[in-house]
């Protein structure tokens, strides 16, 4: 007689979990086709989904900062009262919104091109940023600057619009900050060029070398043989200059 022995298999899983502290969150993983997914698009960490048809990159997102801000509910563990001065030195005030929870569709060119016809930036969200929250362009109303608005800045520089849309019209601060560093990549605009730091390869961005746009065409960590790029900076326009470089996508929320 034959004997036929079958192991028995026993896998353990642990699970461990920390505290968050309270300036951040850590966003669940995002879901990627990793097929067709260039790896640079994997760095916005905030992003719920990330997929790619061969033409266009589709990123989604919620829009939810994951730093601590005054424009959160109270009952929020990223709530943290704020004061004293913002960007720019303004005297914080806070303005009459709260952020709320989006479901934000930024469709951008995966090979992104000169455009013959350089579009205007329109009011609303331009962009992506690491994070997952909008980038939006230098002016508060149509061409109208972000004089009165600054004061409403929390302590990393965004504010949420009427309807709770949170969002960046500077330096995205946890980002460079916090996060990574001011030479980091910050996110894409909808054109899909990249947006990078106040900083290139650790030295300041000389503002006078960027274009009308408010980028170049440089070596960047991720694009070693060179791309064009924006640059954010504390001067108007800060993120975008007089349009896209490129030939903008779409966005949907």
């Amino acid at each position: 007689m034959k004997h036929i022995i079958l192991p028995a298999l026993m896998v353990f899983a642990l699970f461990s979990c920390s505290k968050n502290s309270k300036d951040s969150i850590t966003p669940e993983v995002p879901n990627t086709t990793s097929a067709v997914v260039p790896d640079v698009y994997k760095k916005i960490y905030g992003a719920t989904s990330i997929t790619s048809d061969g033409t266009y990159i589709t990123i989604k997102s919620k829009g939810l900062p994951d730093h601590t801000s005054p424009y959160y509910a109270t009952t929020n563990n990223l709530y943290e009262n704020f004061s004293g001065t913002t960007f720019a030195g303004a005297t914080f005030a806070k303005n009459p919104n709260s952020i709320s929870e989006k479901n934000y569709s930024f469709k951008i060119p995966l090979n992104p091109k000169v455009a013959a016809n350089h579009q205007a930036t329109p009011l609303g969200a331009i962009g992506v940023s690491l994070n997952g929250v909008p980038f939006y362009n230098q002016y508060a109303g149509p061409n109208q600057p972000l004089t009165n608005e600054i004061v409403s800045f929390d302590k990393y520089w965004g504010h949420p619009a009427p309807g709770g849309t949170y969002h960046y019209h500077v330096e995205p601060l946890f980002l460079t900050t916090v996060k990574a560093s001011k030479s980091a990549l910050m996110g894409f605009l909808l054109d899909g060029f990249p947006v990078y730091g106040p900083e290139e390869f650790g030295a300041a961005v000389d503002e006078s070398k960027l274009d009308i746009y408010h980028g170049h065409t440089n070596p960047t960590t991720e694009y070693p043989n060179g791309i064009y790029h924006y640059h954010v900076t504390n001067k108007d326009p800060y993120i975008n200059g007089s349009g896209y470089y490129g030939t903008p996508g779409t966005i949907s929320q």
